[in-house]
């Protein structure tokens, strides 16, 4: 059974693997993943999820498609482009709880698409300017939604997960897993 993965991500791909699932293809899906006016965090991470999912599907192939959303409130995070978009999220982050939602959706060989939705809840703790500019410094927030990436240093940053780890990096595992299934992917 054929999978492509629309996402260039290598976290992705990594997660997968810890899974034992190398995908066929990995083809990015190019889409515009601009929030739409006043859209909730929840329903912009599974439209775009699903959105990335249609634009690679093959018939005959199952796609595999994610998006992550960090949300502080009702507002949603950049994917951090540069430092100042970075500055701005680890600010509004420091010493506060925020929502990270993993959306999932699966295109099966039919046609019929699956969905799921990962939400966990990451407190960091309060970030004292060196800090900030220690972890801006090391450039690992480029490209990462919240400006952040859990797997790496700001692992430290972090006082409390509760929630899916690997959904924070970006593909929640046990969805995924269940995902695969439901639609006849062979696991180990």
């Amino acid at each position: 059974m054929r999978l492509i993965l629309a996402s260039a991500s290598p976290r992705r791909l990594e997660l997968l693997a810890r899974l034992g699932v190398v995908p066929d293809a990995i083809v990015p899906a190019e889409i515009d993943e601009t929030p739409l006016k006043a859209e909730p965090a929840i329903a912009y991470a599974r439209r775009v999820a699903a959105a990335k999912a249609l634009a690679v599907a093959e018939p005959g192939a199952l796609t595999l498609a994610a998006d992550t959303v960090v949300a502080v409130g009702r507002r949603i995070l950049p994917k951090a482009e540069d430092e100042g978009e970075a500055l701005a999220c680890l600010r509004l982050l420091s010493g506060r709880r925020h929502r990270v939602h993993s959306a999932l959706t699966l295109i099966d060989a039919d046609g019929k698409a699956r969905h799921r939705l990962s939400t966990s809840i990451v407190a960091f703790n309060p970030l004292c300017e060196a800090v900030i500019q220690a972890y801006l410094a090391s450039g690992e927030w480029r490209g990462k939604a919240g400006g952040y990436a859990i797997q790496g240093r700001a692992e430290a940053l972090v006082r409390w997960l509760s929630g899916s780890y690997s959904g924070v990096m970006g593909l929640p595992l046990n969805d995924t897993r269940a995902l695969l299934r439901a639609a006849g992917y062979p696991l180990g």
